[in-house]
């Protein structure tokens, strides 16, 4: 029997995205541990006395159960785990965006546990209201999510010539080429000795903490791997970029 046709119970869960589907009912965009990104119809979601309303929230952690074996199933019901408030101003900003990109570079019914913990770990670093933990853990996503979607090649060799990083020499990390030397001052690039870094942290036990860490020191990689991404993802601009750019410009 297809895993789609059972019953699936307490599995842990994340609302991505949610839009109407009726009057009274939504579909939801979930990215659940074990089941990978799904589509859940939640019916009577919109109701004043539905149990789902107050639930239904994005980058909070959630338990669900449902069932079908249609594209979209049917969520059967919804549990806030709690610990953790919702992430406020550009934290919630930050949330929006590695929702967007998880809507964008992961295929349905495909499960990524590992990287489900790095989700549930950033937004927990979101909700905690460290300003200056903000930007680490947007980019140690970014990274690990790359990898788990097999966009990111290998971070401590030239990805042309598999020759080894020298320490104190300046690489890029582009699109079509992946990690090159680079003599030019006013290009975005990281040291040999920070690639390495970021290498060994992402092949640590605890992926997150290590990259969020490596991260911290490496300002750089914030440019790379927004064209990285963009590339990947089809754009020239992530909707959520384009968002804070105009409540920038009020």
């Amino acid at each position: 029997m297809a895993t789609s046709s059972r019953r699936i119970g307490d599995e842990p869960a994340f609302v991505l995205h949610r839009y109407d589907w009726s009057e009274s009912s939504l579909i939801l965009e979930v990215f659940s541990r074990h089941h990978g990104r799904i589509a859940l119809v939640a019916k009577g979601a919109k109701k004043p006395s539905s149990n789902f309303r107050p639930v239904l929230l994005p980058l909070q952690p959630l338990r669900v159960a449902f069932g079908g074996d249609a594209e979209i199933r049917t969520l059967k019901s919804a549990e806030w785990v709690g610990g953790q408030v919702m992430p406020t101003g550009d934290a919630l900003l930050a949330g929006y965006h590695l929702n967007e990109l998880l809507l964008r570079l992961l295929p349905r019914d495909d499960a990524h546990p590992r990287l489900f913990d790095s989700y549930a770990a950033a937004v927990r670093v979101l909700a905690s209201g460290q300003g200056e933990a903000l930007e680490p853990a947007l980019r140690a996503f970014e990274l690990l999510l790359l990898r788990e979607a097999g966009f990111l090649p290998s971070l401590d060799a030239q990805t042309s010539t598999l020759a080894s990083l020298q320490a104190a020499g300046r690489y890029s990390l582009v699109p079509e080429g992946g990690l090159v030397e680079t003599s030019d001052p006013d290009r975005a690039a990281l040291t040999g000795e920070r690639w390495l870094a970021l290498q060994e942290a992402l092949d640590d036990p605890a992926p997150f903490e290590a990259v969020l860490h490596a991260a911290a020191q490496a300002p750089e990689l914030k440019p790379q791997l927004r064209h990285l991404l963009h590339y990947h993802c089809g754009v020239s601009a992530l909707r959520t970029r384009q968002l804070v750019l105009e409540l920038q410009a009020l």
